[in-house]
């Protein structure tokens, strides 16, 4: 860690002699369109990087906003006291910020009552962007940013007056992968001998098989996930042609989740809903499938990485609770636990399909990162503690507690986790589609969350009131959601 990296000649201006920088929205083009945009990228010498020219300052307290999981598991307060360690000679004291992860910094920011530094998704963070609520940073005084990979440096960048500006230093890619429970797997279940289950290599034999679990005990469930929630279940839908914003993810106003054969993907949806029964329709399963799992009421789920820790947890517990010690229980939560990649999907789109043409299934993806408040009066001290946070050992402990997939290219080297290899490469393989860095993005999560719902739904009504039975039903639906969208878009503002 190179302190002195930070301490740079002293030139202080005013926040508002910045000038406006934002994300380029405009631009043509389907989902996967090259940008046409010419840009320069940002140098040192630009006004808008004097707030950070100044001393470090001293005798201060640092309000550090972080995710949920990290402060559960404890590598908060790992990384706080690492850096309060490193810098009690200047007086800097890094706290939690004690705010909700999902607190708005546009709406608490101005009043003072934001973080002086925040741990978001790359949306979350760009979203801020356009209100100038957090800053452009410099880049050349971060240690680790010459170990990121392309794709996780331009989720945080943004382009305005022809310069390309970073708003974020990335730390870890989430894409969502599917836990399952190898004791519940019956014997017999590996036909093809490849040492995957077969019922967990398929979407079409995950279905049979919860289908079976159900059938045999209506109190139990195979696969089981919150069919609303739009990060998880747009990946069907990206599976066959949909894409969330044209031109990279750059136009808002070329919305595509119903472009290609998208009414599959929300077939498979209602698909789904009839093997798991009302529960998938809220979002009490995203907290209660940790329990639920270790219990053996449920036998797999789809999620990210970074909560592995908690499935863990609920599975040495349960173990306890039957018998076994501390060690045994956390051994066998250790080889009980299997998390893979996603199974395939028939190219039909029908999961009773018994010998289907099988296609990869894509997913909707993230790079979480941390970025500095535009309303921070300490900017020289909170770039400091990103460049610590970003630092080898402390994401190689993310990793370690956590089981994030880090963007570091040497912790990735160092960690041989199949975790993170399975990410990175299907990110190459352009089988995960980042949410776009655009303030826009924020309006696709209801028109999302309300179809799906009405999808999930739809099993449970009685058959003449059902409203998804054909092709031109998906389609329909699909149709209404991206004109929602696209109204909140031009109509409400982003």
């Amino acid at each position: 860690m190179n302190k002195k990296a930070i301490l740079l000649p002293t030139i202080l201006l005013a926040l508002a002699a910045c000038e406006p920088v934002g994300p380029t929205t405009t631009g043509g083009g389907s989902g996967g369109g090259a940008s046409e945009e010419t840009y320069v990228e940002a140098t040192a010498d630009l006004p808008v990087f004097d707030r950070f020219e100044g001393e470090l300052e001293t005798n201060i307290k640092l309000q550090v906003l972080e995710n949920d999981t990290a402060k559960e598991q404890g590598y908060l307060d790992e990384l706080l006291d690492a850096f309060n360690e490193e810098y009690a000679e200047y007086g800097i004291e890094a706290v939690d910020a004690n705010i909700d992860q999902y607190s708005n910094l546009a709406e608490d920011g101005p009043y003072g009552y934001g973080p002086d530094v925040l741990y978001q998704a790359n949306d979350v963070i760009m979203k801020y962007v356009e209100g100038r609520h957090v800053m452009p940073l410099p880049t050349w005084n971060i240690d680790a940013y010459s170990h990121f990979p392309d794709a996780a440096v331009n989720a945080y960048k943004g382009i305005e007056g022809g310069i390309r500006y970073s708003f974020g230093i990335p730390v870890n890619a989430q894409a969502p992968m599917l836990f399952y429970r190898k004791d519940l797997v019956p014997e017999g279940s590996d036909k093809n001998g490849n040492g995957t289950p077969d019922m967990v290599e398929t979407w079409n034999a995950l279905y049979a098989h919860s289908k079976a679990i159900n059938e045999a005990d209506p109190t139990k469930r195979g696969y089981m996930k919150a069919l609303y929630d739009v990060y998880f279940s747009s990946g069907y839908l990206f599976s066959y042609g949909a894409y969330v914003f044209g031109n990279d993810g750059r136009n808002p106003l070329d919305i595509g989740f119903n472009k290609g054969e998208a009414w599959k993907g929300a077939w498979i949806i209602r698909q789904l809903a009839e093997v798991m029964g009302p529960t998938c329709v809220d979002d009490s399963i995203n907290t209660t499938c940790y329990g639920g799992l270790a219990r053996g009421d449920l036998f797999a789920t789809m999620t990210t990485p970074d909560v592995t820790k908690n499935f863990i947890n609920e599975m040495v517990a349960a173990y306890q609770q039957e018998g076994y010690s501390a060690a045994d229980a956390q051994t066998m939560a250790n080889e009980n636990l299997v998390i893979a990649d996603l199974p395939k999907l028939p190219a039909s789109g029908d999961l009773s399909e018994e010998d289907p043409e099988l296609i990869d299934m894509k997913a909707m993806g993230g790079v979480n990162g941390y970025a500095v408040s535009s309303y921070t009066e300490k900017p020289v001290a909170a770039l400091a503690f990103v460049n610590f946070a970003t630092s080898y050992e402390m994401v190689k402990l993310r990793e370690e507690m956590l089981g994030i997939a880090p963007c570091r290219d040497d912790v990735v080297e160092a960690s041989n986790s199949a975790i993170t290899e399975n990410i990175f490469s299907r990110l190459e393989d352009g089988l995960i589609t980042l949410m776009p860095s655009v303030t826009e993005v924020g309006q696709i999560w209801t028109p999302g969350e309300t179809l799906n719902k009405d999808l999930a739904t739809d099993p449970t009504r009685a058959e003449a009131d059902q409203k998804y039975k054909t092709q031109a039903d998906f389609q329909k639906g699909l149709d209404n959601m991206c004109n929602q969208i696209l109204e909140a878009i031009t109509i409400l503002g982003s």
